[in-house]
């Protein structure tokens, strides 16, 4: 299914032409009314003439997060207040928080890329979304309450939280697409199995989760406890929300709404293109943006682009789902590691619970790395001699995995704290 099938499916060589303009448009916009991007121009000795194809993208500078929380509130604004009808901002929970705004054009955009998104997933006006994202100034809620509204579905704005009412709402209600983080759709499942809910009385269908990595274990995990078809969907508040890019039904990548976001896929250490299909950090270049246009924005989440076709018809290119961040990224012994690594690793063990941390402490000079596994109770409380081949068992495959040697320390089912937000997957004991 299409939300705007004539967009969705676009030429590559008109998509090429329409991303072109756009991006023009959007400099001209930045040069002219946003004192930042005028300095930075100036700086580079470019201008907006200077870009004649999108092969010049790589002359523009980047825009990073510490210069939103430096022009903190609205020093990034392209358009008067009085022109800005909705304002978000991050929590500020590692300093500043950045602040983004939306013009009536912004919002009808933005809604629309929901829609595509949530269609992409098989939601239709016939659906009931339940969105268990928290509302206010992230943008999550509303972005996707917005485009299902837009869809014509009937939308219950649950918000986050109040476990215990999410589950009798949707018996109560009948939700049939459920929006919200791959872990807490884990910790509904839990609490739906401890209460002995019976998930086939239930209406859902679709699950729709973004807001943090999450590997394709996770998923059939998720998909087998809910009885649903999980998608995920990515975006951020700081090029727009919710609604960059979603999976359609076939999940094999998530397709990148290009006529409104250019994407560069760059290596964070040079600032240099990664070769096609290489993993690399994501850039990107909003072009239809009216209130908070950004130029090659570094949000350091790690993908990589797919540039095979895909059975849905959709010509827009597509990503892999985020593997992690570049601030997540653990480096031990030399060794780049990254939490959903260990995820796949944990969910192929029988008798392993989807539920993990990984600690990191400094062993003298060296960094060691402890994954905390929760397993089921029969193991628990089984002999030791389980147990002890429970642990080499996971040890021999994060070796194979990672590269490097872990340790590994079993816990009982429930012991590790549950989110109803992101989960807290590392602990980093070497900064305590």
């Amino acid at each position: 299914m299409y939300w705007e099938q004539e967009k969705e499916c676009i030429s590559r060589d008109d998509l090429a032409q329409l991303q072109l303009e756009r991006l023009q448009s959007t400099l001209y916009r930045v040069a002219t009314h946003v004192p930042f991007y005028r300095k930075k121009f100036k700086d580079l000795a470019i201008s907006p003439e200077d870009i004649s194809s999108l092969d010049d993208l790589s002359k523009l500078p980047f825009t990073t997060k510490q210069d939103l929380r430096d022009n903190y509130p609205y020093g990034l604004f392209a358009v008067p207040l009085r022109e800005v009808v909705r304002i978000h901002a991050s929590s500020g929970t590692t300093g500043q928080a950045t602040v983004v705004g939306y013009t009536h054009n912004d919002i009808k955009n933005w809604s629309s890329l929901v829609a595509r998104v949530l269609t992409g997933a098989g939601v239709t006006k016939d659906d009931v979304v339940q969105i268990a994202f928290g509302y206010g100034m992230f943008t999550g809620g509303f972005g996707l309450h917005y485009g299902a509204e837009a869809v014509g579905a009937s939308v219950i704005p649950m918000s986050s939280g109040n476990t215990k009412r999410q589950l009798q709402i949707m018996e109560d209600f009948r939700t049939t697409a459920l929006v919200c983080t791959p872990s807490y759709a884990l910790l509904l499942a839990d609490i739906m199995e401890e209460k002995g809910i019976d998930i086939n009385a239930l209406s859902l269908k679709y699950g729709l989760f973004g807001g943090e990595p999450w590997s394709e274990a996770m998923r059939n995990e998720i998909q087998n406890k809910l009885n649903i078809i999980a998608t995920d969907n990515y975006g951020l508040s700081e090029v727009m929300g919710p609604g960059v890019a979603g999976e359609c039904q076939e999940r094999n990548g998530l397709h990148i709404n290009e006529d409104h976001f250019l994407v560069e896929v760059i290596n964070p250490d040079t600032l240099e293109p990664v070769a096609p299909g290489e993993i690399g950090e994501i850039v990107i270049t909003t072009l239809t943006k009216e209130a908070f246009p950004v130029i090659r924005y570094r949000t350091r989440d790690l993908s990589r682009l797919l540039s095979e076709s895909c059975p849905c018809g959709r010509t827009l290119t597509r990503m892999q789902r985020v593997m992690g961040r570049t601030d997540d990224m653990l480096i031990i012994k030399g060794v780049n590691v990254y939490p959903s690594q260990i995820e796949e690793v944990l969910f192929e063990i029988e008798g392993v619970k989807p539920h993990y941390q990984i600690v990191v402490e400094r062993d003298g000079r060296l960094d060691k790395i402890t994954v905390l596994v929760e397993v089921s109770e029969v193991i628990f409380f089984d002999q030791m001699k389980k147990q002890r081949e429970m642990i080499e068992l996971i040890k021999k495959r994060m070796a194979t995995e990672l590269g490097i040697g872990v340790g590994v320390k079993l816990v009982e089912e429930k012991s590790l704290e549950r989110s109803e937000g992101k989960a807290k997957r590392i602990v980093d004991k070497r900064q305590l």
